[in-house]
């Protein structure tokens, strides 16, 4: 029996292609992005991670029990003690400090994306906060599974390994599967099929956003 991601996954598959199989995320394996670009990324991810904690607090707020709450914990919690400790430490190799990072604008698409995902969050329920995180949390995942092997070349090559090795990680794996189990939970909960269309344009909407983060790096080495 497959997932609702994966229903959704599947439904939107070109898109989603677009986005976890983007020149960006190519170059990454190889090696071959621009360090400019894998910078830019990075410091305009750590500005997205903290507005996606708030999506996860506010899914502690959307939760209708104590285990809905919990999962939404732990996924605020895998952000805080985690991956913002990643960014960190990889912006640290190139001289950029942890008070720099907050003090950086943020780009026009962090916005974009990080806006739409709180948005919908604020006005629907957890089902449609789930299904706008969903791509970036198990995006990651397929993305780190697909380049598990991959041998990165070039003087960025560590830290673009580093990066790798994050994602394919079973400590990511496992937070991405536990999202993808609670996002079935709730909709077998929460889920007609009228509501369907609905949130497969969300999920639609939040891979493209995704994409455009990569072209934003890319855009940043030119």
């Amino acid at each position: 029996m497959s997932s609702f991601f994966e229903r959704l996954r599947a439904d939107s598959l070109a898109v989603w292609q677009d986005y976890t199989r983007h020149a960006f995320v190519q170059g990454l394996a190889d090696g071959s992005l621009p360090e400019e670009a894998f910078r830019t990324y990075l410091a305009q991810d750590y500005l997205f991670l903290i507005q996606f904690s708030r999506a996860h607090a506010l899914a502690i707020y959307k939760a209708d029990n104590l285990a809905d709450m919990q999962e939404a914990l732990a996924g605020l919690k895998a952000i805080l003690d985690t991956e913002m400790d990643l960014h960190v430490g990889l912006c640290a190799g190139w001289g950029l400090s942890k008070d720099e990072l907050q003090k950086l604008p943020e780009a026009s698409q962090t916005i974009a994306y990080t806006r739409f995902v709180l948005e919908t969050g604020m006005r629907g329920d957890l089902l449609d906060l789930q299904v706008a995180l969903a791509p970036c949390v198990l995006g990651y995942a397929e993305i780190g599974r697909d380049n598990l092997t991959a041998q990165p070349q070039g003087p960025a090559a560590k830290s673009y390994r580093n990066w790798l090795d994050e994602y394919s990680g079973s400590g990511y794996q496992g937070v991405a599967q536990a999202f993808s189990d609670w996002m079935d939970r709730t909709a077998d909960r929460y889920l007609t099929e009228a509501r369907y269309p609905a949130l497969l344009q969300t999920f639609t909407q939040a891979s493209r956003l995704e994409a455009d983060f990569w072209r934003m790096g890319l855009d940043a080495a030119r």
